[in-house]
């Protein structure tokens, strides 16, 4: 009998020392996972913008990049030439561009706040007055093919006031023709470009817009500061794109970036990284 309860009494100590080294080992691996996101994502990085070299290298060195450009140089021209057909049009026709990253290529300067650890704007009034930009792949051909047909360019830009004659020299030394101060709409009092897309449409047909960004297209997508209500957006009018809005390729930087930060990059870098990985989803 006595043993009998001496082997009960074992057992149960057993079962409750295996269940306390079980618990103890699942804190202990709780503990390691959080310690090692801690370590990994919020710590102070070295370089803020680690994250942009793939970026970066996709936009220098990825054949694929130049093909994207260049399929969107075709579909342009097929859908203006479909709106060149259409003869209800009486308005003089036009098409309006953002530029950075549509065309004129600005990772050089990305580059090198990669190497030297820049934040932007650092340095970026030193890379906007040497005028070296060259320009995206296909933008130049389309150009010239729209412009052959009659069809004005604007430039809808959010670049501020005191770049434009650096921006205009940029236009021009890439090759960009008949660039001047009246088909140039800079960023003024705010950057949501509709009210300059408005000006242009007073007295021209608007017949594609092209940009990297969704708000180059419409004030739809002005302030929308969340992945969600950026994809809610482009559901709506996912009919305009590739008809009436070429979108151009840009990995490196937009305001699809702000919306992982909810809109807000003064956040500090550490955040950022811990909102990216968290923006991320795996299987």
């Amino acid at each position: 009998m006595k043993v009998n309860r001496f082997i009960a009494v074992c057992l149960v100590i057993t079962f409750f020392s295996a269940c306390k080294q079980k618990q103890t080992k699942d804190q202990v691996k709780t503990q390691t996972y959080t310690k090692t996101q801690t370590d990994t994502l919020s710590r102070d990085i070295s370089n803020p913008n680690e994250h942009m070299v793939m970026a970066i290298m996709y936009q220098q060195t990825a054949g694929e990049y130049r093909a994207l450009c260049y399929q969107a140089d075709n579909l342009a021209r097929f859908m203006l030439d479909r709106d060149l057909d259409n003869k209800k049009i009486n308005m003089p026709r036009c098409v309006v561009l953002d530029i950075d990253e549509t065309v004129l290529d600005n990772s050089p300067y990305e580059a090198k706040c990669i190497l030297e650890k820049l934040i932007y704007p650092n340095k970026w009034a030193d890379w906007i007055s040497k005028a070296s930009a060259k320009p995206v792949p296909g933008a130049m051909d389309f150009l010239k093919y729209a412009r052959a047909n009659g069809v004005e360019v604007y430039y809808v830009t959010n670049r501020k006031e005191n770049e434009r004659q650096s921006t205009i020299d940029n236009l021009k030394n890439a090759g960009f023709a008949a660039v001047d101060t009246d088909h140039l709409l800079m960023r003024t009092e705010t950057s949501s470009k509709e009210i300059r897309r408005s000006k242009v449409r007073e007295t021209r047909h608007i017949s594609l817009l092209f940009g990297d960004n969704l708000a180059d297209f419409s004030d739809a997508f002005d302030g929308k500061l969340s992945v969600q209500d950026r994809f809610n957006a482009v559901e709506k009018l996912k009919k305009d794109f590739g008809t009436r809005f070429i979108v151009l390729p840009n990995a490196i930087y937009g305001d699809w970036e702000g919306a992982v930060y909810s809109g807000d990059f003064s956040l500090a870098d550490s955040v950022k990284k811990v909102k990216r990985y968290n923006s991320l989803t795996g299987f």
